[in-house]
């Protein structure tokens, strides 16, 4: 099987202390929450379809981890990048260096690309979801699926919002993030204003008092629509709310108060997208 690419790329993990790993060393879901892999300009993509997707989307692989059994699934994407090294080990290696079984397939250490121009997104967009302080990573990857296959132009994160690109993210994601514009917001809720002078309308999920049905937003065709959804606790603040132009709600049915936000943004982002544009 190693006649598949070069054999001297094939580095077999004898030394889990090896320092060309550390960036793979141990990825629990507590130790990658205080990495800061963000400021070091990378992340970590996970299974065999989300570094496909990755590498497809124009993402540079620093190396790739993977068992030997699964070398022949990504034979066009090591020849793309020949200067990347390849750690092969057995299940158990693996197990013990990344900290959890790595089941679906390779990972490989990503750089990260440069921040999208938030001012050309907005000009180059119809139909926005800004996610303010969504703090689940399957929530997020759920979400931004979601966004990309209902039609969702791009997706705007607040501050506090978790990383798309975490490994949990993306890989729930399917690998969507990667084809998805998106860009973190440095000013909110202030950025609002922002969109508002590009001529989006704000919409925001919330149950409030003067809320409206969403079935009931009548969207014609040319306008610019941004919708925001909140944290899974709280929703979303009122400083946002005090700014947006309306606030929506999803009827709800048997003394249901809302859904969880994965599935109230698919309901949101088919409703915004499926009018005309």
């Amino acid at each position: 099987m190693n006649d598949i690419v070069n054999p001297e790329r094939i580095l077999h993990v004898e030394d889990l202390e090896d320092p060309r790993l550390d960036e793979y060393l141990r990825l629990s879901e507590a130790h990658l929450r205080m990495r800061t892999d963000v400021e070091n300009g990378l992340y970590i993509a996970e299974s065999t379809k989300v570094v496909q997707r990755a590498i497809n989307a124009g993402h540079v692989p620093r190396s790739f981890l993977l068992a030997a059994k699964h070398l022949g699934q990504l034979t066009e994407e090591f020849n793309k990048y020949p200067d990347a090294p390849i750690f092969i080990g057995d299940d158990k290696q693996l197990e013990d260096l990344v900290g959890f079984h790595l089941h679906r397939g390779a990972m490989a250490s990503m750089n990260r690309p440069e921040s999208l121009d938030l001012d050309q997104v907005l000009a180059t967009s119809t139909r926005i979801a800004i996610l303010e302080d969504v703090a689940d990573h399957t929530n997020l990857g759920a979400i931004i699926r979601s966004a990309s296959g209902l039609g969702i132009d791009a997706v705007l994160l607040t501050p506090k919002c978790v990383d798309p690109w975490y490994r949990r993210s993306a890989r729930v994601s399917m690998g969507t993030v990667f084809d998805l514009p998106w860009v973190r917001l440095e000013n909110w809720p202030m950025d609002i204003h922002r969109l508002k002078s590009h001529g989006y309308e704000l919409l925001a999920m919330e149950l409030t008092d003067d809320a409206v049905a969403l079935n009931d937003v009548r969207i014609e065709s040319g306008e610019k629509i941004a919708m925001i959804l909140g944290n899974e606790g709280r929703g979303v603040t009122q400083e946002a709310l005090d700014l947006a132009d309306r606030t929506v709600i999803i009827p709800m049915h048997r003394e249901v108060d809302s859904l969880n936000v994965g599935a109230a943004s698919a309901i949101a982002f088919w409703h915004l997208c499926s009018a005309p544009r």
